[in-house]
């Protein structure tokens, strides 16, 4: 049995459950039960405070987490980062107040900051030789310059909407962050077993994403020049039909450029194309 360690709520409680709901593996979504099994999956789920999780994997309470990148390195914890997952991401910057003339990081010399990063934001300041006094607030860090407490924030940042609304303005990104998978470096083989076809599982749910399986009827004189415009995965499948003159070709399209490559069929003769999603994708 492989204990994962997830946060209790909040977005990365969506994000997380969600990817485990996607890879088929069963958990009851109960906030009132520290510890849930899986229903069909050697797996159990242990519901933390985000800021626990680094330190109960390190510790073995764990045997893996789910965490954001900041978390784990403000907590600095002896722990591997087995993969980053792609979800959950924002940045950690640094802020001040819209009225404020910046003109560069000598900015923050001398400054008091206000952050619930106090780690990672030290190690910054060190390495740009910053001398600038650094606040500890658990909560709402946004508020501090605007009732006196600190000139400048050092916070998550998302969309940027609370910052506006706080009349504060981004000037440095310190770092990006996301969703990570991170594990005791200490599993043993039965452990690593199941964690990697946990792995296998996920890895097959973020294939699929963003990706459209399409099929056309193609026009045999027009083929090459339909192939030519498909990024299939290695190569589009064609199948042919009753009709000598037409077949039928089935490929994968990435979302992004779905439209783009469409139109450019059309044009070429494409008909009858559908269009389906994909649930998992093993490459």
């Amino acid at each position: 049995m492989l204990r994962i360690a997830v946060q209790s709520k909040g977005r990365l409680y969506d994000d997380t459950m969600s990817l485990l709901n996607e890879a088929d593996i069963k958990v009851s979504p109960s906030k009132r039960t520290l510890l849930v099994q899986s229903t069909n999956f050697p797996l159990e789920v242990l519901y933390l405070r985000d800021d626990d999780i680094p330190q109960s994997v390190a510790s073995g309470v764990a045997d893996i987490g789910i965490v954001g990148l900041n978390e784990f390195e403000e907590r600095q914890e002896d722990a591997e980062i087995i993969e980053r997952l792609g979800f959950s991401k924002c940045r950690l910057s640094l802020a001040i107040p819209k009225t404020v003339e910046y003109k560069g990081k000598e900015w923050f010399n001398g400054k008091k900051i206000a952050t619930s990063y106090p780690g990672i934001l030290r190690r910054y300041l060190d390495v740009n030789n910053i001398k600038a006094e650094i606040h500890v607030i658990t909560g709402s860090v946004e508020i501090s310059p605007g009732i006196g407490l600190a000139d400048a924030i050092f916070d998550i940042v998302s969309s940027g909407s609370t910052l506006i609304s706080n009349n504060l303005v981004e000037v440095e990104i310190v770092m990006q962050s996301e969703a990570v998978l991170i594990a005791n470096k200490s599993l043993d083989d039965d452990k690593r077993g199941i964690l990697n076809e946990m792995m296998f599982r996920f890895e097959a749910v973020r294939n699929a994403q963003d990706k459209k399986y399409v099929r056309m009827n193609a026009p045999k004189a027009r083929l090459n020049e339909i192939l030519a415009v498909l990024p299939g995965l290695k190569s589009p499948t064609v199948i042919p039909l009753a009709d000598e003159d037409w077949c039928s070709v089935h490929t994968v399209l990435d979302e992004k450029r779905f439209w783009e490559i469409i139109g450019k069929l059309k044009e070429l003769g494409a008909q009858g194309i559908l269009v389906n999603s994909i649930e998992k994708m093993i490459l």
